[in-house]
């Protein structure tokens, strides 16, 4: 964990995890923040989409939205982190091993921005997975029922949270057709 952390953010949670009731202000806040993000970058961002709990209505969810923003280049920080600095965002992660992946939060933290290249397997990922809830209520209350559970059982582990959902997002993401 500690070889991805940039600047001074813990390495680790430093609360509890929470997982809340759907609130029906997250798509506000993500069209205050797209607005923000495509100010900022301009044509420099290829895709803005909110992706994670936050963005399947009725969906219980930790209190962060997850944004994915998709450039032409993540590994190219000097092309999107100082306007996205000057719009209120700090880089907090960064992954070249993993699709180049970088993380920048908002001053409090209630919004992450994930950004990815524009072939990233990961990103379509979250947009199936979230489509996929949107439509299907059985899988979301289940997703819901598992994050609550292991939010309950790992409270101060981001990275078991994380694992202790994989099993029931893969099953649910070959249930969307991935292989």
């Amino acid at each position: 964990m500690a070889q991805r952390v940039v600047g001074d953010r813990p390495a680790e949670v430093t609360a509890p995890i929470t997982v809340s009731p759907y609130d029906p202000g997250w798509p506000a806040a993500y069209a205050r923040e797209e607005s923000r993000i495509r100010s900022a970058l301009g044509t420099r961002a290829l895709a803005v989409e909110h992706v994670g709990s936050t963005a399947v209505p009725g969906l219980a969810a930790k209190d962060r939205i997850d944004i994915d923003l998709i450039v032409a280049d993540p590994a190219d920080e000097d092309e999107y982190v100082p306007p996205l600095a000057a719009a209120g965002y700090v880089l907090r992660t960064r992954e070249p091993h993993w699709y180049e992946h970088r993380c920048l939060w908002n001053s409090d933290h209630s919004v992450n921005l994930h950004v990815f290249g524009p072939d990233c397997d990961e990103y379509l990922r979250h947009v199936i997975f979230r489509d996929w809830l949107r439509t299907h209520p059985k899988d979301r209350d289940r997703y819901a029922s598992c994050k609550i559970e292991v939010a309950a059982e790992h409270p101060l582990s981001m990275a078991h949270y994380v694992a202790g959902k994989g099993k029931v997002v893969v099953d649910i993401l070959r249930r969307a057709g991935l292989r």
